[in-house]
Protein backbone atom coordinates (compact mmCIF):
# COMPACT_ATOMS: atom_id res chain seq x y z
CA UNK A 1 0.00 0.00 0.00
CA UNK A 2 1.49 3.30 -0.99
CA UNK A 3 1.78 6.00 1.78
CA UNK A 4 0.46 9.71 0.66
CA UNK A 5 3.27 12.02 2.01
CA UNK A 6 1.83 13.99 5.27
CA UNK A 7 1.25 17.54 4.84
CA UNK A 8 3.36 19.81 6.41
CA UNK A 9 1.55 21.15 9.67
CA UNK A 10 2.53 25.05 8.82
CA UNK A 11 0.18 24.00 5.58
CA UNK A 12 -2.46 22.43 7.75
CA UNK A 13 -2.43 25.39 10.09
CA UNK A 14 -2.51 28.15 7.55
CA UNK A 15 -5.47 26.41 5.56
CA UNK A 16 -7.94 26.32 8.50
CA UNK A 17 -10.16 29.36 9.25
CA UNK A 18 -9.65 31.89 12.53
CA UNK A 19 -12.53 31.50 14.88
CA UNK A 20 -15.21 34.23 14.47
CA UNK A 21 -13.84 35.01 18.40
CA UNK A 22 -10.12 35.33 16.84
CA UNK A 23 -11.44 37.52 13.75
CA UNK A 24 -13.14 40.03 15.73
CA UNK A 25 -10.17 39.99 18.87
CA UNK A 26 -7.93 40.80 15.45
CA UNK A 27 -10.20 44.19 14.20
CA UNK A 28 -10.81 45.27 17.83
CA UNK A 29 -7.07 45.57 18.99
CA UNK A 30 -5.70 46.78 15.10
CA UNK A 31 -8.35 49.29 15.33
CA UNK A 32 -7.04 50.33 18.73
CA UNK A 33 -3.94 50.98 17.04
CA UNK A 34 -5.33 52.36 14.36
CA UNK A 35 -7.42 55.11 16.39
CA UNK A 36 -3.91 55.95 18.08
CA UNK A 37 -1.87 56.99 15.24
CA UNK A 38 -4.86 58.79 13.75
CA UNK A 39 -5.08 61.21 16.75
CA UNK A 40 -1.56 61.53 16.55
CA UNK A 41 -1.52 62.74 12.99
CA UNK A 42 -4.02 64.85 13.26
CA UNK A 43 -2.93 66.56 15.73
CA UNK A 44 0.51 67.04 13.93
CA UNK A 45 -1.78 68.03 11.34
CA UNK A 46 -3.97 70.38 12.99
CA UNK A 47 -1.14 72.02 14.61
CA UNK A 48 0.63 72.22 11.30
CA UNK A 49 -2.32 73.43 9.38
CA UNK A 50 -2.85 75.74 11.99
CA UNK A 51 0.36 77.36 12.17
CA UNK A 52 1.20 78.02 8.36
CA UNK A 53 -0.26 81.56 8.50
CA UNK A 54 2.58 82.65 11.06
CA UNK A 55 5.16 80.51 9.27
CA UNK A 56 4.38 82.35 6.16
CA UNK A 57 4.01 85.72 7.79
CA UNK A 58 7.32 85.41 9.86
CA UNK A 59 8.93 82.63 8.12
CA UNK A 60 12.29 81.30 9.74
CA UNK A 61 12.62 83.84 12.27
CA UNK A 62 9.17 82.66 13.90
CA UNK A 63 11.43 80.19 15.43
CA UNK A 64 14.55 82.48 16.80
CA UNK A 65 12.53 85.77 17.76
CA UNK A 66 11.91 86.69 21.00
CA UNK A 67 9.56 89.26 20.38
CA UNK A 68 5.88 88.43 21.55
CA UNK A 69 3.64 91.61 21.29
CA UNK A 70 0.16 91.20 20.62
CA UNK A 71 -0.40 95.52 20.34
CA UNK A 72 2.22 95.35 16.76
CA UNK A 73 1.26 91.74 15.89
CA UNK A 74 4.94 90.59 16.13
CA UNK A 75 5.39 86.72 17.49
CA UNK A 76 8.17 84.65 17.98
CA UNK A 77 8.93 81.81 19.62
CA UNK A 78 12.81 81.99 20.89
CA UNK A 79 11.46 83.41 24.58
CA UNK A 80 9.06 80.79 25.31
CA UNK A 81 11.07 78.30 23.36
CA UNK A 82 14.40 79.19 25.73
CA UNK A 83 11.93 79.35 28.58
CA UNK A 84 11.16 75.87 28.73
CA UNK A 85 14.70 74.36 27.83
CA UNK A 86 16.33 76.50 30.66
CA UNK A 87 13.10 75.23 32.99
CA UNK A 88 12.63 71.66 32.08
CA UNK A 89 16.73 71.33 32.43
CA UNK A 90 16.91 73.12 36.09
CA UNK A 91 13.60 70.76 36.90
CA UNK A 92 15.49 67.52 35.71
CA UNK A 93 19.34 67.96 37.27
CA UNK A 94 17.92 68.92 40.37
CA UNK A 95 14.91 65.78 40.26
CA UNK A 96 17.78 63.24 38.81
CA UNK A 97 20.00 62.95 41.84
CA UNK A 98 17.07 63.58 44.28
CA UNK A 99 14.84 60.09 42.46
CA UNK A 100 18.29 58.09 42.62
CA UNK A 101 18.84 58.55 45.63
CA UNK A 102 15.37 57.62 46.91
CA UNK A 103 15.43 55.08 44.92
CA UNK A 104 18.54 53.47 45.80
CA UNK A 105 17.67 54.03 49.09
CA UNK A 106 14.33 52.37 48.76
CA UNK A 107 16.00 49.30 47.17
CA UNK A 108 18.88 48.44 48.87
CA UNK A 109 19.22 50.64 52.37
CA UNK A 110 15.93 50.97 53.92
CA UNK A 111 14.23 48.12 55.85
CA UNK A 112 11.39 46.62 53.71
CA UNK A 113 8.95 48.14 56.42
CA UNK A 114 10.13 51.75 56.09
CA UNK A 115 10.78 51.27 52.61
CA UNK A 116 7.64 50.24 51.60
CA UNK A 117 5.47 52.76 53.35
CA UNK A 118 8.00 55.53 52.14
CA UNK A 119 7.24 53.91 48.32
CA UNK A 120 3.98 54.50 49.00
CA UNK A 121 4.22 57.97 50.12
CA UNK A 122 6.47 58.36 46.53
CA UNK A 123 3.36 56.93 44.72
CA UNK A 124 0.44 59.46 46.38
CA UNK A 125 2.92 62.73 45.34
CA UNK A 126 3.25 61.61 42.01
CA UNK A 127 -0.96 61.01 42.10
CA UNK A 128 -0.98 65.30 43.10
CA UNK A 129 -3.04 67.16 40.44
CA UNK A 130 -0.13 69.70 38.76
CA UNK A 131 -2.52 73.13 40.03
CA UNK A 132 -1.85 71.89 43.54
CA UNK A 133 2.22 72.18 42.87
CA UNK A 134 1.45 75.53 41.63
CA UNK A 135 -0.46 76.72 44.57
CA UNK A 136 1.97 75.82 46.77
CA UNK A 137 4.98 77.16 44.70
CA UNK A 138 3.00 80.55 44.65
CA UNK A 139 2.43 80.78 48.04
CA UNK A 140 5.90 79.57 49.87
CA UNK A 141 8.69 78.76 46.84
CA UNK A 142 8.12 82.32 45.28
CA UNK A 143 8.16 84.04 48.95
CA UNK A 144 11.22 82.34 50.08
CA UNK A 145 12.91 82.86 46.57
CA UNK A 146 12.37 86.64 47.01
CA UNK A 147 13.18 87.10 50.66
CA UNK A 148 15.74 84.73 51.40
CA UNK A 149 17.49 82.87 48.44
CA UNK A 150 18.22 85.53 45.35
CA UNK A 151 18.88 88.62 48.39
CA UNK A 152 21.57 85.58 49.77
CA UNK A 153 22.95 85.56 46.29
CA UNK A 154 23.07 89.12 45.39
CA UNK A 155 24.94 89.77 49.02
CA UNK A 156 27.70 86.96 48.27
CA UNK A 157 28.60 86.58 44.84
CA UNK A 158 27.24 89.72 42.79
CA UNK A 159 30.90 90.21 42.03
CA UNK A 160 32.19 86.59 41.18
CA UNK A 161 32.24 86.57 36.98
CA UNK A 162 30.07 84.03 35.44
CA UNK A 163 27.64 84.42 38.67
CA UNK A 164 26.28 87.52 38.95
CA UNK A 165 24.75 87.22 35.59
CA UNK A 166 22.58 84.57 36.47
CA UNK A 167 21.22 86.18 39.67
CA UNK A 168 20.77 89.95 38.91
CA UNK A 169 17.53 91.38 38.83
CA UNK A 170 14.71 92.38 40.99
CA UNK A 171 13.70 89.77 43.57
CA UNK A 172 10.39 89.20 42.70
CA UNK A 173 10.05 85.29 43.41
CA UNK A 174 9.44 84.35 40.05
CA UNK A 175 11.62 82.91 37.00
CA UNK A 176 13.34 80.19 35.54
CA UNK A 177 14.65 78.72 38.99
CA UNK A 178 11.33 78.99 40.82
CA UNK A 179 9.76 77.25 38.18
CA UNK A 180 12.59 74.54 38.10
CA UNK A 181 12.38 73.88 41.97
CA UNK A 182 8.50 73.46 41.27
CA UNK A 183 8.99 70.85 38.08
CA UNK A 184 11.60 69.02 40.10
CA UNK A 185 9.11 68.12 42.90
CA UNK A 186 6.75 67.05 40.51
CA UNK A 187 8.56 65.02 38.19
CA UNK A 188 10.96 63.58 40.94
CA UNK A 189 8.00 61.36 41.88
CA UNK A 190 7.61 59.93 38.39
CA UNK A 191 11.57 59.17 38.06
CA UNK A 192 11.87 57.41 41.70
CA UNK A 193 8.73 54.90 41.04
CA UNK A 194 10.56 54.13 37.77
CA UNK A 195 14.09 53.87 38.93
CA UNK A 196 12.67 51.88 42.35
CA UNK A 197 10.88 49.48 40.08
CA UNK A 198 14.24 48.87 37.77
CA UNK A 199 17.05 48.26 40.96
CA UNK A 200 14.43 45.98 42.02
CA UNK A 201 14.83 44.02 38.83
CA UNK A 202 18.63 43.70 39.47
CA UNK A 203 19.18 40.05 40.08
CA UNK A 204 20.06 39.61 43.95
CA UNK A 205 23.02 37.50 42.74
CA UNK A 206 25.17 40.17 41.30
CA UNK A 207 24.59 42.20 44.47
CA UNK A 208 25.20 39.28 46.76
CA UNK A 209 28.53 38.65 44.90
CA UNK A 210 29.61 42.02 44.99
CA UNK A 211 29.39 41.85 48.95
CA UNK A 212 30.96 38.71 49.27
CA UNK A 213 33.87 40.37 47.23
CA UNK A 214 34.17 42.79 49.79
CA UNK A 215 32.58 45.98 47.99
CA UNK A 216 30.69 48.91 49.49
CA UNK A 217 27.41 49.81 48.41
CA UNK A 218 28.98 52.69 46.57
CA UNK A 219 30.41 50.02 44.53
CA UNK A 220 27.47 48.12 44.12
CA UNK A 221 25.54 51.08 42.98
CA UNK A 222 28.11 52.43 40.40
CA UNK A 223 29.31 49.37 39.21
CA UNK A 224 26.47 46.82 39.22
CA UNK A 225 23.09 48.79 39.59
CA UNK A 226 23.56 51.61 37.12
CA UNK A 227 25.25 49.54 34.64
CA UNK A 228 22.49 46.59 34.70
CA UNK A 229 19.73 49.55 34.78
CA UNK A 230 21.29 52.36 32.33
CA UNK A 231 18.54 51.47 30.14
CA UNK A 232 15.40 52.01 32.82
CA UNK A 233 17.86 55.05 34.40
CA UNK A 234 17.49 56.71 30.45
CA UNK A 235 13.82 55.91 30.26
CA UNK A 236 12.51 57.52 33.68
CA UNK A 237 14.92 60.52 32.55
CA UNK A 238 12.74 60.85 29.44
CA UNK A 239 9.82 60.84 31.05
CA UNK A 240 10.49 63.33 33.76
CA UNK A 241 11.53 65.35 31.03
CA UNK A 242 8.15 64.67 29.27
CA UNK A 243 6.50 65.85 31.65
CA UNK A 244 8.15 68.88 32.40
CA UNK A 245 8.09 70.11 28.97
CA UNK A 246 4.56 69.63 28.64
CA UNK A 247 3.93 71.21 32.16
CA UNK A 248 1.23 74.00 32.03
CA UNK A 249 -0.30 75.61 35.35
CA UNK A 250 1.89 75.13 38.11
CA UNK A 251 5.19 76.50 35.54
CA UNK A 252 2.34 79.23 34.75
CA UNK A 253 2.07 80.27 38.33
CA UNK A 254 5.85 80.52 39.63
CA UNK A 255 7.15 81.72 36.33
CA UNK A 256 6.44 85.26 36.08
CA UNK A 257 4.75 84.97 32.32
CA UNK A 258 7.24 87.55 31.04
CA UNK A 259 8.16 86.95 27.26
CA UNK A 260 11.53 87.97 27.46
CA UNK A 261 15.06 86.18 27.03
CA UNK A 262 18.27 86.42 29.50
CA UNK A 263 20.55 84.60 31.46
CA UNK A 264 19.12 85.72 34.98
CA UNK A 265 17.70 82.40 36.58
CA UNK A 266 15.72 84.47 39.37
CA UNK A 267 14.06 86.61 36.30
CA UNK A 268 10.09 86.61 35.07
CA UNK A 269 10.49 84.31 31.84
CA UNK A 270 7.65 82.73 30.21
CA UNK A 271 7.21 78.96 28.99
CA UNK A 272 5.43 77.44 25.67
CA UNK A 273 2.97 75.86 27.41
CA UNK A 274 2.36 78.75 29.93
CA UNK A 275 1.99 81.25 26.72
CA UNK A 276 -0.66 79.05 25.30
CA UNK A 277 -2.75 78.60 28.17
CA UNK A 278 -2.44 82.24 28.62
CA UNK A 279 -3.42 83.91 25.65
CA UNK A 280 -5.34 81.14 23.70
CA UNK A 281 -8.56 82.37 24.72
CA UNK A 282 -7.75 86.03 23.98
CA UNK A 283 -6.97 84.92 20.45
CA UNK A 284 -9.78 85.43 18.34
CA UNK A 285 -10.58 82.93 15.15
CA UNK A 286 -8.41 83.27 11.96
CA UNK A 287 -5.71 86.10 13.41
CA UNK A 288 -2.15 85.97 13.52
CA UNK A 289 -2.13 85.71 16.93
CA UNK A 290 -4.07 82.14 17.19
CA UNK A 291 -1.82 80.90 13.92
CA UNK A 292 1.18 81.82 16.08
CA UNK A 293 0.00 80.04 19.48
CA UNK A 294 -0.88 76.69 17.19
CA UNK A 295 2.56 77.47 15.90
CA UNK A 296 4.19 77.47 19.33
CA UNK A 297 2.20 74.02 19.91
CA UNK A 298 3.68 72.50 16.98
CA UNK A 299 7.54 73.08 18.24
CA UNK A 300 6.57 71.96 21.30
CA UNK A 301 5.67 68.81 19.63
CA UNK A 302 8.60 68.70 17.81
CA UNK A 303 10.81 69.02 21.00
CA UNK A 304 9.03 65.80 22.45
CA UNK A 305 9.65 64.32 19.39
CA UNK A 306 13.02 65.20 19.44
CA UNK A 307 13.69 63.94 23.17
CA UNK A 308 12.44 60.91 22.89
CA UNK A 309 14.64 60.04 19.62
CA UNK A 310 17.37 61.06 21.32
CA UNK A 311 16.25 58.69 24.42
CA UNK A 312 16.31 56.14 21.71
CA UNK A 313 19.81 56.72 20.63
CA UNK A 314 20.90 56.83 23.98
CA UNK A 315 19.74 53.52 25.15
CA UNK A 316 20.79 52.06 21.75
CA UNK A 317 17.35 50.99 20.64
CA UNK A 318 18.15 52.27 16.77
CA UNK A 319 15.26 49.41 15.37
Amino acid sequence: MKHLPAEPLVQKQNKQKWPLADCLFYVLVASCAAIVLSVLGSLVVLLGVGAQQAFHHFGFQFFIKNIWNPVSNQYGAGAPFFGTLVSTFIGVLIALPLAFGTAFWLTDIAPKRISAVVGEAVQLLSAVPSIIFGMWGFFNIVPFMARHVQPFLMHHFRHVPGIKFIIHGAPFGTGLMTAGLVLAVMIAPFMTAIMKDVFNAVPPMLRESAYGLGSTRWDVMWKIVVPWSRTGIIGAIVLGMGRALGETMAVTFVIGNVTDVGWSLFAPRSTVASLIALQFPESPEGSLRLSSLLGLGFILMLLSFVTLSLARFLRGDTK
